[in-house]
């Protein structure tokens, strides 16, 4: 008799056939970033998923292979979360190329530098598959200015060299050409398959030096002492992408606040000037997408600023905090617990957001390292200080005086650099503070005010700074 329950039971699975037979993974949830410097998609599953992709150049498209699933309907979404202005992507189709393998083919608007790696789970994150679009020419901000006639004549040109766009005071504006009919997805995949971690490294690829090592003729705007030279401040707005960074007991994302906060804060800068010198503001992201700690610090070098204001807003795990803080960097061990405790969360948004730490480069790396100065940790302190003159006026203070601690994104060596956290967002009531344009302009009104204030105790020094 159970002989012949066995037999009856299987022959129940054969009847059911491979397409409902439960696989390896299954797809949860799937994501598209799309932004000019490049675009992500991101495929979560319940378990870590094998894949073989290959880059086919022309017409230019992505093929990846993802073994072991069937096509559900959270895959499938990924064809409608495709963007018409997504800079990188013209296209993703979509199917079940064999019972057990699911073929992916993502069409691009232009030659590309792929990455595909694996994320293990984090945070809310399940497994991550994560495939990173690099374009292979990136724009050079200094074309426009050539053809605009606005700008002086410039030094040789460097590629990437987002010193142009702030000159040029334009909001930089990825070229989309037209995408080339797509293949066939079947014949888009080859035998041969790439490894896990292709390509060169995202983030050495945003934190390359410029080659145009210093600025030296007095009618270039970059140049060290001249008449024209910008007052570059570097604003950062927390988070992005993938890492949402703290989210209020309303639903409030800080990466969603912070940014609306930078772009008031830029308005302010590109309107102001430091004696007689205009200023710019530089966002080291314009948009929601992912950037990495190091790489926000290699953006502020990169175009020389002269300040560097991270910001964000902060979250504890009791509702009861509040009021606003800042923070500069500390050599030693940080000034209180809080400040310490703060610090070890802000430095995690890289595995969060989802960092290709295979295809690392050594010398970003190396920028995460202890780089600071005492002259730099100095004048953060005093940029902090006259930030907080200045926030007080907005509203509470958590802390009256500049806290310390080892943020990883404010170690550029050469740019005092401070991270302010505008209101506790676990705070019910500043959580909804957060939400109110009122209250984001009047801390944009603050911030400016303090930045102006540095500038007038410590006036901008007609030195030449390096962009490595």
């Amino acid at each position: 008799m159970k002989r012949r329950e066995v037999l009856k039971s299987g022959s129940i699975v054969l009847t059911l056939g491979l397409p409902h037979i439960a696989h390896g993974a299954t797809i949860v949830n799937v994501r598209i970033w799309p932004a000019p410097e490049y675009s992500r998609v991101t495929i979560e599953s319940d378990s870590a998923l094998t894949t073989k992709q290959l880059f086919v150049p022309s017409p230019p498209r992505l093929a990846v292979d993802i073994e072991g699933i069937v096509l559900n309907p959270a895959l499938k979404e990924l064809v409608a979360k495709v963007r018409a202005d997504d800079p990188n992507i013209a296209g993703i189709r979509v199917g079940q190329f064999t019972p057990t393998i699911v073929r992916l083919v993502i069409d691009l608007k232009q030659a590309m530098r792929p990455q595909v790696f694996a994320l293990a789970p984090v945070a809310a994150y399940q497994n991550r598959l994560v495939l990173d679009l690099y374009p292979e020419r990136e724009a050079d901000p200094l074309d426009a200015l050539i053809a605009d006639g606005t700008a002086p004549k410039a030094p040789a040109k460097a590629d990437n060299d987002p010193l142009g766009e702030l000159i040029s005071q334009q909001t930089k504006k990825s070229a989309t050409p037209k995408s080339a009919a797509p293949a066939d997805a079947a014949t888009a995949m080859a035998t041969t398959t790439s490894s896990a971690a292709t390509a060169t490294a995202a983030a050495a690829a945003a934190s390359a030096p410029s080659t145009n090592s210093t600025a030296k003729d007095n009618d270039d705007p970059r140049a060290a002492g001249g008449t024209d030279r910008l007052i570059i401040i570097a604003l950062d707005p927390g988070h992005g992408g993938e890492d949402p960074g703290a989210i209020g007991p309303g639903g409030t994302r800080e990466k969603d606040v912070v940014l609306k906060l930078a772009h008031l804060l830029r308005e302010r800068i590109n309107n102001g000037s430091v004696q007689g010198k205009p200023m710019r503001a530089f966002l080291t992201r314009d948009a929601d997408f992912f950037v990495p700690l190091g790489v926000r610090v290699q953006k502020a070098r990169r175009v020389q600023a002269d300040l560097f204001v991270s910001l964000h807003a902060d979250a504890f795990f009791t509702p009861d905090p509040q009021g606003a803080s800042v923070f500069a960097l500390s050599q030693g061990g940080a000034s209180s617990t809080a400040a310490r405790w703060m610090a070890a969360k802000e430095n995690k948004a890289d595995l969060i957001g989802g960092l290709n730490v295979k295809a690392k480069d050594a010398t970003v790396q190396r920028a995460l390292l202890d780089m600071s100065t005492t002259a730099q940790i100095n004048d953060s302190l005093k940029l902090g200080g006259t930030l907080l003159g200045e926030i007080k006026r907005v509203g509470k203070l958590h802390k009256g005086k500049v806290e310390q601690a080892s943020f990883a994104v404010l170690k550029a060596p050469d740019i005092p650099s401070v991270l302010v956290e505008a209101a506790f967002i676990s705070n019910p009531s500043e959580e909804a503070k957060l939400n109110t344009p009122e209250y984001l302009t009047r801390m944009a009104d603050a911030l400016m005010r303090g930045i102006e204030g540095y500038f007038s105790k410590n006036p901008p020094l007609a030195r030449v700074r390096t962009t490595s």
